[in-house]
């Protein structure tokens, strides 16, 4: 699906985690969401992708109850977010992107910290928070000083902290912006033992991520829903684009000027051929430049990504 719902008179229908009805912010002159229209699944893992500015943290800020809407509204576990906020405050979770941490308390007293803020019974407490610990990998660090921790260890700790009143939903802002390859991973296994117990709402920087994670994406750019559906949905949608790379020697700029002529775009990096067009003949191509004289090193047709996807629909790089 390559646009938001289009059904603007649709019923609450309590079978949904999060619905959203022609949800609007707008600050004087600037529209930061545009009456944007959503239904995300009990249990379902969400990845929420945008350009910065597009409108995703205006858009989480309103379903978490921190800004009001301007127009519209949304239901999160059937509770409207304007006239039963505190309500919806009790069945939702916020993992920030910047953590909330207090480096010189224990894992297990910052888990304790925050379930006494929500008033958690504290037989009740002892119990939950040794089950995060477990559920993150923390188990074996409770008494230690976070500030000891690495950086993928306080990520699923902040996790663990959005989780200690036992939500219903959880928000998870960049869970894994500034950590390695291998810590990214890491957090990733202990969010996908989530997946189907809680509802999910993740947004990231990361493609890999949300292709690894979510059940399905929406991408928002100039505070509309662009495009809707699961990663194979989004990536099968550009079929009609096809892309082949060609690594080679000896590229010249009338052989260059000539397929930019013959094809829709051609980018030229370090030897490097990337041809994309609705239509690519493999061998066409190969013996275009046979002829020329090039000398190939390697040449493949190039599956599309979810970074094609986002590039492609909204022009941008997912940093812009």
């Amino acid at each position: 699906m390559t646009a938001e719902d289009p059904r603007l008179d649709r019923e609450p229908d309590d079978s949904f985690a999060i619905q959203t009805f022609g949800l609007r912010k707008q600050f004087g002159e600037l529209v930061a969401v545009d009456s944007i229209n959503l239904d995300i699944k009990k249990g379902e893992l969400f990845a929420f992708l945008g350009p910065n500015g597009a409108g995703k943290t205006t858009t989480i800020s309103m379903l978490c109850c921190l800004l009001k809407p301007t127009g519209g509204t949304a239901r999160i576990m059937g509770y409207d977010i304007n006239r039963e906020p505190y309500r919806v405050k009790e069945v939702i979770g916020v993992s920030p992107q910047d953590t909330t941490l207090s480096e010189h308390l224990s894992s297990r007293e910052n888990l304790n910290l925050v379930g006494r803020l929500h008033g958690i019974d504290p037989k009740k407490l002892k119990t939950w928070s040794q089950l995060m610990l477990q559920t993150m990998g923390l188990a074996d660090r409770a008494k230690e000083q976070v500030r000891r921790f690495s950086g993928g260890m306080k990520r699923r700790l902040n996790i663990a902290m959005a989780l200690i009143h036992n939500p219903d939903i959880i928000f998870l802002d960049e869970p894994t912006l500034g950590l390695d390859p291998q810590a990214r991973r890491a957090v990733w296994s202990y969010i996908a033992r989530l997946k189907g117990e809680k509802t999910i709402l993740l947004t990231t920087h990361y493609m890999e991520e949300a292709d690894f994670l979510a059940d399905r994406i929406g991408i928002i750019d100039e505070g509309k829903i662009v495009a809707l559906g699961t990663a194979l949905d989004l990536k099968t949608g550009m079929i009609d684009t096809h892309t082949m790379v060609v690594q080679a020697w000896n590229l010249t700029q009338k052989l260059i000027i000539e397929m930019r002529e013959r094809y829709a775009k051609i980018d030229i990096s370090n030897g490097t051929m990337t041809i994309t067009d609705k239509k690519i003949d493999f061998r066409e191509i190969v013996d275009r430049l046979h002829d020329a004289n090039v000398s190939i090193r390697s040449a493949y047709i190039k599956e599309p990504t979810l970074e094609d996807v986002f590039i492609n629909i909204t022009g941008k790089e997912l940093r812009e």
